[in-house]
């Protein structure tokens, strides 16, 4: 198990937060939506659309990256570029908290999650 069962609940807590605030209105979700998955050391948040080859298929986006550094204690923020690669987050590559994550996406101040 990549955190600790405190740690895990601290960051489902912090998420579902994250998306009653970001999530897309109710009725339009089948078209976008915002989802989340923890995956090692890292929390993913991703949208999702329906593929534009076949509707019935659904595809993920990546909209931001957390990496949890256990030796610093400290959060590692990451964007995707148009290359398709992790790349650090140009003026807040990293944070203390898991909520300054969250903090530094919803603000985007360079466009760089959600365009």
């Amino acid at each position: 198990m990549a955190f600790s069962p405190s740690q895990n609940a601290a960051i489902e807590a912090a998420m579902a937060d994250f998306l009653v605030r970001r999530r897309p209105p109710v009725e339009i979700r089948d078209r976008l939506d915002l989802a989340w998955r923890i995956e090692g050391q890292s929390v993913l948040i991703f949208s999702i659309r329906p593929d534009w080859r076949d509707k019935c298929k659904k595809m993920e986006e990546p909209v931001a990256k957390a990496t949890y550094v256990r030796k610093t204690n400290r959060w590692k923020i990451y964007w995707m570029r148009a290359d398709l690669k992790w790349h650090s987050y140009p003026t807040h590559p990293e944070a203390i908290f898991f909520d300054e994550f969250l903090a530094v996406v919803v603000e985007d101040a360079h466009s760089c999650f959600w365009g």
